[in-house]
């Protein structure tokens, strides 16, 4: 099954999508499958009530959708519609767009770090690497894109290592030394 991919393009849906709890939900749904609002709820610490006001809303915006087993008929269960999301960076140009932009990477950065904190020790086949390159916007783009390509070749393996790759290109800090 392909690897699918919901991209924002537009300020309603980055809005939407920049919430952390939503974010959170968004991330339970895609890696432990569909569950009810009581369910993520409980994963989660948040009451079953905060949860259907999210989801409801992240149903709005076409992230989450009704699991298609509906194992009882006393309470729904969801799941995520997609298997990633694609928030391009020239939303950041629109009113408020960097605002909720900042959001979902101050969120990202938690994510990371609270994964860097969590490698304890070698395994084999998790490591890290860095590349210092020189790239125009065009290269960005069709590097961002070859990677993707490949992450997405391995997304569905049902391998011995429960892992996420984090891709990231930033600029590079000016030396001040």
């Amino acid at each position: 099954m392909a690897f699918t991919t919901k991209v924002v393009d537009d300020l309603e849906t980055l809005k939407a999508v920049s919430h952390p709890l939503r974010m959170k939900i968004m991330g339970t749904l895609r890696t432990g499958g569909p569950a009810t609002a009581s369910q993520l709820g409980r994963v989660l610490g948040e009451s079953s009530g905060s949860m259907s006001y999210h989801l409801r809303q992240l149903e709005r915006f076409g992230f989450v959708g009704d699991d298609d087993e509906q194992p009882s008929a006393r309470e729904r269960r969801w799941k995520a519609l997609q298997d990633g999301t694609k928030i391009p960076s020239s939303l950041g140009d629109l009113d408020s767009g960097r605002e909720y932009l900042d959001a979902i990477r101050r969120r990202q950065e938690e994510y990371l770090r609270a994964g860097l904190e969590a490698w304890t020790g070698y395994r084999p086949g998790i490591g890290q690497s860095d590349y210092a390159l020189r790239l125009d916007p065009d290269d960005l783009v069709a590097l961002e894109r070859d990677l993707h390509e490949v992450v997405t070749r391995y997304w569905d393996r049902d391998g011995s290592e429960d892992v996420v790759v984090h891709v990231l290109t930033l600029p590079r800090p000016t030396s001040t030394t």
